[in-house]
């Protein structure tokens, strides 16, 4: 098997900005604010391997979804798209929905899904599977999944080293990525019913 290289680093970037570990450390590093450091990496190990098993599975039968669902590729690349702008919008404009729950038991639900393994990186697998194949996107999620880890298990010694608006900087500019990348998915879906 070889590796096309520039449908690697298509996946891997949209995956990247998608998944955002540098909008998910703030997020991490409060739900964990009162933890000690060994509960907060076991956490991350946590999140990771959830993360992980959510989004194979739908590298896998996410197409058979669809086709059970009688669902056009068409149809799920625009309406992801919409939600990826959304997302996207939410990070620049720094805009919270839904309601503030207390998660000081267990934070794995609010990191690994919706924050990791949310619609936007559901959707963009699925649709990455549809263009390169299997191997392609899920290469290029085990290496984000692998970043976020990191983020989220060295997070205390990033934010020492960057600070919180660094984090927020770089949030932002994520969320500018993402706003564009759903702008060319909804094009792109377009462009291929034209």
């Amino acid at each position: 098997m070889t590796l096309d290289i520039s449908g690697f680093m298509h996946a891997f970037v949209t995956l990247l900005v998608i998944m955002d570990p540098f909008g998910g450390l703030p997020v991490f590093m409060t739900l964990t604010k009162d933890y000690s450091e060994e509960r907060a990496k076991y956490s991350a190990h946590r999140a990771a391997r959830v993360s992980l098993i959510l989004l194979t599975i739908f590298v896998f039968i996410g197409e058979g979804i669809l086709k059970f669902f009688a669902i056009s590729l068409f149809s799920f690349q625009v309406g992801g798209g919409l939600i990826l702008l959304l997302i996207g919008l939410l990070y620049v404009l720094d805009i919270t929905l839904g309601d503030d729950k207390d998660y000081t038991k267990d934070i794995v639900i609010p990191m690994a899904t919706p924050l990791i393994a949310g619609p936007g990186a559901i959707t963009a697998i699925i649709l990455l599977v549809a263009q390169h194949g299997y191997w392609i996107p899920l290469i290029a999620m085990l290496l984000n999944l692998f970043i976020f880890w990191a983020a989220m298990y060295y997070a205390r010694y990033i934010k020492r080293f960057i600070g919180e608006q660094g984090l927020e900087i770089m949030s932002r500019i994520m969320g500018l990525l993402l706003v564009a990348l759903a702008i060319e998915m909804i094009h792109s879906a377009w462009s291929n019913l034209l």
